[in-house]
């Protein structure tokens, strides 16, 4: 974002306005044939979900027809963007939808003073502030916006998809500005920008790696970890061999893991061992590389022995998890240097690592079934590729080698994965990712969910999607209430606050079973719903209502989907609830709500596909275009005989979104050519002016 000709009015410069008021202006005089621009945001336009959520209102609002694109930012964009008096301290991003070349010529390039940077079809735009440079491209010093600029530029990688990152060189020019900045008096606030970008290249000298050290300790006390380059200090007195590394690391604890195994001894091997034997997940990682590094260069003898110890000291399974996370990083790291392959290659080989190491007998049994579960999605990927016409991308890899690895694979799963489950401390995303694999459950699966259930161990996240499951397959009894209640209640009375998943706030779901159940327990827990605190269940509250629904419960949740408040499962349930109540399946209830007054529509079409299996309903805030089960759900939607055209067409619309048709490679897995193929013949048969009917 930077020109050499010409100044543009810092923030240095008093100004008229505010560069919100600048750009907001700019923002009003966007839009028409086919293009919108949605307000700036409120607080309510928190995600890229709720701007198209508000792009889809104001498009049905203004009764426009025909293709439309739109572009908005929304409040997280907003908060990082702009200081409380309204100036850019940081780029926005602009989101949008439609077509990119549309929005791209609808934005131009921006107001006066500022710059629109085109991320590509898959990115936002991004707009900030034009700066100067001089003659050998570095910023003037006090010009913030400048310096910002250029050291955003310097902490991009070479190569982001690489194993372990690697920044460019810095020219002499740029070196000496940014030691430049390190010199006294040394203001440690200020100075972390400039030593993260020095260090990242092994740039710290020892004098400066003094300084810095005194200074944050004077200034910092025990407090070291508020300072923002601590890890970047860390590793240099690692790298010089200071002794004050080590009191750092004993004060530090298991956060220095990851910069020790950046600078190996035996000393730092021995302390993450410690970190890791403890419970410390990521210090798992660390202690396999330097183990690989000092003492086992083999990967799996490796991560064999360190799993002996593991289980020996009783560590807990997420300990193991992470050991074999650290694992397929290794070989697939190993194998993309031997090899010199991209990210994709090393995708694939990653994939075939896990349906090697399933069956490899030099691993324990605990990481064979971790390798299993992670290879459940990723044999077909792993056949078709060795089969690919052409050539693989797996280099150096005899393709009978690797058909043989998937059979011993198929053939050893079942007996691997029987009664076991996935990791329910994972991030939301990758457990919603398993979702679709429980539309169904086997006898084994319904022992591990109530196992769960009954663990005290397991989080509110664990408790949501394992309840959620056993519930909605009508499995759920009044055992689970028997081991929540009441040795749970303090923990399942805590705020669980979450967007991303399918599974409700698990004592929701435990309120509906024991209503459900007539259990004794329900009294007390409409009595804890209904009472003035905590705050942050209020929103919440009438998702109970699906539990013993009767025609108060459903008109006061009616009463809520028609006041346009902001919904988070409360349409979803009413149409549950009227569909319990009058006998139907709920994807007719939802169907005669199209084109109802006081209905969000967006809303509404999220909920035409969540209940296509009533079993199993989807609770995302909104159709997740990456989801297996939003897929499946679409196309029944999109054939169902008994659905109005209207709510047929809606399901095509939501499979022809679906990323398995746009963006195939940014599902996980990926999917196989066959299953690609079979969903664009789906699309074709489907297309305009064809029925939405299967044959």
């Amino acid at each position: 974002m930077n020109s050499p000709d010409t100044t543009p009015p810092g923030r240095r410069t008093a100004r008229r306005s505010s560069d919100f008021a600048t750009i907001s202006a700019w923002w009003r005089g966007l839009g028409g044939d086919g293009f919108l621009v949605l307000p700036p945001p409120r607080r309510a336009r928190y995600t890229q979900s709720e701007g198209h959520g508000d792009a889809a209102a104001l498009v049905e609002a203004r009764g426009l027809t025909g293709p439309v694109s739109f572009a908005y930012w929304h409040w997280q964009s907003h908060e990082r963007a702009f200081d409380r008096s309204g100036a850019l301290t940081g780029e926005l991003l602009l989101h949008w939808g439609g077509d990119h070349a549309a929005v791209a010529a609808g934005l131009g390039e921006g107001p006066p003073g500022f710059r629109v940077v085109d991320g590509g079809p898959r990115s936002a735009f991004q707009l900030d502030r034009v700066t100067r440079r001089d003659e050998a491209g570095l910023p003037d010093p006090v010009d913030p916006d400048g310096v910002r600029q250029f050291l955003k530029a310097l902490d991009e990688p070479v190569d982001s998809s690489a194993s372990s990152l690697r920044y460019r060189l810095l020219s002499p020019a740029e070196a000496a500005w940014l030691h430049d900045r390190l010199r006294d008096p040394l203001d440690l606030s200020a100075a972390a920008r400039f030593v993260v970008p020095l260090e990242r290249r092994n740039g710290l000298t020892p004098d400066e790696t003094e300084r810095l050290l005194r200074t944050w300790r004077l200034e910092y006390g025990g407090r070291f970890a508020e300072w923002g380059a601590w890890r970047e200090l860390l590793h240099a007195l690692l790298r010089h061999g200071h002794e004050a590394a080590w009191e750092i690391v004993a004060a530090m604890g298991s956060g220095t893991s990851g910069v020790l195994r950046q600078v190996p001894s035996e000393r730092g091997l021995a302390v993450v061992r410690e970190f890791a034997l403890a419970g410390d997940r990521g210090s798992v990682h660390a202690w396999l590389e330097l183990r690989r590094s000092l003492h086992e260069p083999d990967a799996v003898r490796a991560a064999a022995g360190l799993a002996a110890e593991l289980t020996a000291s009783d560590a807990p399974e997420t300990s193991l998890r992470g050991l074999y996370d650290a694992l397929i990083w290794g070989v697939t790291a190993d194998w993309r240097r031997e090899t010199g392959a991209d990210h994709h290659a090393g995708r694939s080989y990653a994939a075939l690592a896990a349906v090697r190491l399933c069956t490899d007998e030099r691993l324990p049994h605990v990481l064979r079934v971790l390798a299993a579960e992670a290879a459940r999605d990723q044999a077909d990927l792993v056949r078709e590729e060795a089969l690919r016409p052409g050539g693989s991308v797996l280099v150096g890899i005899d393709t009978t080698g690797v058909l043989a690895a998937v059979d011993r694979y198929e053939a050893a799963r079942d007996g691997l994965l029987s009664g076991t489950g996935p990791d329910l401390n994972a991030y939301e995303g990758a457990l919603r990712g398993a979702w679709h694999r429980y539309r169904t459950l086997a006898d084994t699966d319904v022992r591990w969910l109530r196992e769960r259930v009954a663990d005290p161990e397991t989080g509110l996240q664990g408790l949501g999607f394992c309840l959620e499951l056993l519930l909605a397959h009508g499995l759920a009894t009044g055992a689970e209430v028997e081991a929540l209640l009441p040795r749970r209640l303090k923990d399942l009375t805590k705020t669980y606050r979450t967007t991303y998943t399918e599974w409700r706030h698990p004592l929701v779901t435990l309120t509906c079973l024991a209503l459900d159940l007539g259990h004794p327990a329900a009294g007390k827990l409409v009595a804890w719903w209904n009472g003035a605190r905590p705050v942050w269940k209020n929103e919440l509250r009438l998702l109970t209502h699906l539990g013993a629904p009767d025609e108060a419960k459903a008109a006061e949740l009616w009463d809520f989907v028609t006041s346009r408040a902001h919904d988070v499962g409360q349409l979803m349930t009413w149409v549950l609830v009227r569909a319990r109540l009058d006998g139907e399946h709920p994807l007719f209830v939802a169907d005669r709500l199209l084109g109802t007054p006081g209905i969000n529509d967006h809303v509404l079409r999220r909920v035409l596909i969540g209940v296509a299996d009533p079993g199993q309903p989807l609770w995302h805030y909104a159709v997740d275009p990456r989801g297996r089960s939003w897929w499946q759900r679409a196309l029944e939607v999109a054939e169902h005989p008994g659905l109005s055209a209207k709510a047929r067409a809606i399901g095509l619309r939501t499979a022809r979104e679906h990323y398995l048709i746009r963006h195939p490679d940014q599902l996980n897995p990926v999917p196989t050519e066959t299953e690609r193929a079979a969903a664009l013949a789906w699309i074709d048969r489907h297309a305009e002016g064809r029925p939405a009917v299967s044959d």
